[in-house]
């Protein structure tokens, strides 16, 4: 799920739309300007709403994107993250993961949404948390069980960003991969596509 630049939104998107994109980009920047979060504020800034109805004006396929550019031209902090992810749609909530890595909220800030779309079963989700951030800023065992969780409800092991760094050599990893597979093979379940390619960075070292 790339995030397109600028001035790709400009190309791709039709002339309502990208008016739309500018005036909305416009309002999160003017709501950046102003001094403080908007927690104590009676209605949201005008920007959330422009959040909220990214994909029908700019299309199911490039509301990530639009979002993902607002919450940093509104230079988003954790308490408007925080409160976009819990009240939002599912698409919302992505967005707000795949925002993480460009905005780079402090590990006390940001991991506590990754760690809340880790135990969801919206496999969309699943896949935006284990972007960038969470290369970055999960601890090994919470990562570990990420990936694991992963492999468990038919996410590509590949959209864990940083994949081959973190197994690298990690032989608790190694050790809960063996210990899934057998576990299924006994009780006569497919073994998650992708496990074995995962199980086989573990062994590799730092000279492979």
């Amino acid at each position: 799920m790339p995030i397109l630049t600028r001035e790709d939104l400009d190309i791709r998107l039709g002339g309502a739309a990208r008016t739309w994109l500018h005036e909305a980009l416009t309002e999160a920047a003017r709501s950046a300007a102003e001094p403080g979060e908007p927690t104590g504020h009676p209605t949201a800034p005008a920007w959330e709403s422009r959040f909220t109805a990214a994909g029908r004006h700019c299309g199911r396929a490039h509301a990530d994107s639009v979002r993902v550019h607002l919450l940093h031209e509104a230079r988003a902090g954790a308490a408007t993250l925080s409160r976009l992810y819990r009240q939002g749609t599912a698409a919302e909530r992505r967005a707000v993961l795949l925002a993480l890595h460009h905005l780079a909220p402090a590990p006390a800030d940001g991991l506590p949404i990754v760690e809340d779309a880790l135990r969801t079963n919206d496999t969309r989700l699943l896949q935006a948390a284990v972007g960038p951030y969470a290369a970055r800023h999960l601890p090994p065992h919470a990562w570990r069980h990420a990936l694991l969780r992963c492999l468990l409800t038919g996410v590509p092991p590949e959209s864990a960003a940083d994949l081959e760094r973190r197994a690298r050599g990690d032989a608790e990893l190694a050790r809960m991969l063996t210990d899934c597979a057998a576990e299924r093979a006994a009780a006569g379940r497919p073994v998650p596509a992708g496990l074995h390619r995962v199980l086989a960075l573990t062994s590799l070292t730092e000279e492979s």
